[in-house]
Order: structure tokens, then sequence, then C-alpha cells
């Protein structure tokens, strides 16, 4: 556990491309810090370097900061990371034993990436990559209609439903799809749901997908959920689409999958390894959408997050309890 402060004992330490000197909201959420009694000052850097040389002061951190420099800030009361999934951190025994606080900003990425799902679903339904290479080849592309699909009237699988979740839910709501939902505790169907149940039902509503959209969160229990036994449960004509995390999937199997014709289809915003090296094979699997892990940003993403920090710095300030804290054991 981490010794008490004291007055003028430690800093706080932000870390992150959006912390930019000068700007309005930075120079807010600053003069917040300075008024809590254990902290003396506020350091504004990235430099890894300069983050070593400070982290024996660390009281509070926020921002994009190495699981390597985290663990080696004995003072750390609080950390606030700039994204939702925290398994990156909490991969790392130590972090469980560490007294200090985790919180996140869940909740800002249902409105990009919701917009991304449809974004890969629309593109394989109308086989957009297909006319974009043709473009580039200068060659006429024009598919017959018994090879185009529309979205109305499929039905749309989704795993997991936090703030992506209902967003995707909605926009499939208006494009005429039924919705089923999977998530971790069954519990009455949300508004525009039909079936909702728990993980142990996800082997029975997989037949009857047209889409499958995977967006849990990476813990002992999701790790792999999606493998070749439910990849086998999947319809020939069903689409896998995951911006979750790459270990949700079996990334092996899709790919037999895909090659075998087993499924119509996938698209992947998340990997086991990222970047995806140049030597795997999924980047010539037929009919996979890859994407850089960038379904969740938004040019307003810092905005988002920034109003998230400043509420829980004003928080931290008051003494009262922070919110969007991530629970250690249960993995988010």
């Amino acid at each position: 556990m981490h010794r008490a402060t004291r007055h003028g004992e430690g800093i706080a330490l932000l870390s992150q491309a959006s912390f930019r000197p000068g700007s309005e909201r930075l120079d807010g959420v600053v003069a917040a810090l300075e008024r809590h009694p254990a902290i003396r000052a506020v350091e504004v850097t990235s430099d890894a370097e300069r983050i070593a040389a400070l982290a024996d002061d660390v009281i509070v951190a926020a921002g994009s900061i190495a699981a390597e420099l985290l663990e080696r800030m004995p003072r750390l009361v609080w950390y606030q990371q700039w994204g939702a999934g925290a398994d990156w951190l909490l991969q790392h025994r130590w972090v469980h034993e560490a007294g200090f606080t985790i919180t996140n900003v869940a909740g800002i990425h249902g409105i990009q990436i919701g917009e991304h799902v449809f974004m890969t679903l629309l593109a394989l339904g109308r086989r957009l990559p297909e006319a974009v290479r043709a473009q580039h080849e200068r060659r006429w592309f024009a598919p017959e209609g018994e090879t185009l699909e529309e979205l109305e009237g499929k039905r749309l699988l989704l795993c997991g439903y936090g703030g992506i979740g209902a967003r995707v839910a909605r926009l499939a709501r208006a494009f005429g799809m039924t919705i089923d939902v999977v998530r971790r505790s069954s519990s009455e169907a949300p508004p525009g749901v039909e079936r909702v149940g728990g993980l142990a039902q996800l082997d029975a509503f997989l037949p009857d997908a047209d889409a499958v959209v995977i967006s849990l969160p990476l813990t002992s229990a999701t790790r792999g959920r999606f493998g070749a036994a439910e990849l086998a449960r999947m319809r020939k004509q069903a689409r896998l689409i995951n911006v979750g995390r790459g270990g949700l999937v079996d990334e092996t199997a899709l790919l037999q999958a895909l090659r075998e014709g087993r499924l119509a289809g996938a698209a992947l915003d998340v990997f086991e390894e990222e970047p995806l090296p140049a030597s795997s094979p999924l980047w010539e699997a037929p009919n996979l959408l890859i994407t850089g892990h960038y379904a969740g940003a938004t040019e307003r993403y810092d905005e988002r997050a920034m109003a998230i920090f400043g509420d829980n710095v004003e928080r931290f300030v008051a003494g009262e309890p922070l919110t969007h804290v991530v629970d250690k054991e249960r993995g988010y």
C-alpha cells in the first residue's frame, strides 16, 4: 500500500498529447490539482526519461504512461488512464497488489465506434473493398445484385452492451435490424432488443445471427471466447466484427474459417499483437477488413476524456469518490 502523503510532498504528472500548455481546459485542471494539499506542483510532460526522473514524487498520474513507469511510482494514489480497457495494465500482478486507484474514460467511445461498426458492415455487404481495388486498377466493377446485401431485416448479435453496444443497437434499429444481446450477466432486455442472455447463452444465439459485433472487455472469462467451436456455430452468411480486444477472438480459427468459406466476412480493429506484423497471414485473409485499432479515435476524443478527468480532479481535491473506477479483480 502507498504511504500517506503530506502537504508539499508530491506532484501530479500529466502525460498526454492533449495536455497542451495554455489551453483553457488544461489550465483549469492544473489549477484544481494545485489546490490539493498533498500536491506541490503539476508537471506536464510525455518524455519517458523525465517521467522516470519524477517517478518517486508522483501522487497523481494521468494520460498515456507505460506500465513500467507506473511501477516506479511508489507514492501513486490515483492513475487516470486515457482509454477504457485496462487489461494492458491489469495483466501485471503488481498492479493488483498496489494501492493506487485506476480510473478510465469508459463511455466516450460509443459514437465513433458505432459508426465504425456500420462502416464495416456496409462495406462488406456492398463489396466496397473489391470496388476500391477495381478503382485502383481502372477496372469497371458492377457485381450482380444477388451478391449484394441489405441490413434491413437482418439479425444482429451484440456481444457486450455497455456504451458501445447500446450505441450500435441504436443505429441497428435505424437500419431495421433485429437485435439480440449477450453480456456478462443476463437481465431484462433493454428497449428495442428482442433477446438478451448471459455469456452462457452465446452458443444458443450464434446460429441465428447475420452479424456478430464484439465489444466485451478482455478478462479471464472472455479471453479466447470466440474460438473454433463458436465460429463453427455461426451461419455461413454471417460476419464477425471485433472492436473489443484482440484476445477475445482466436485469430487462427477465424483465418481458417474465412479461408474455407465458412464465414461471409469479418472486420478486425484489434489484434493479439499490435501493430499487426507484416508477416501475419491475416493480411491476405479473404473477406477480412483490417483497421489499425482506430475505431475509438475521433477528433473529439480528448475533449470527452478531459471532461471525465476534470470532473474527477474536482472530486479528488474535494475528497469525494471518483467516477469511472476500474475494479482490478473484475478487470473493468
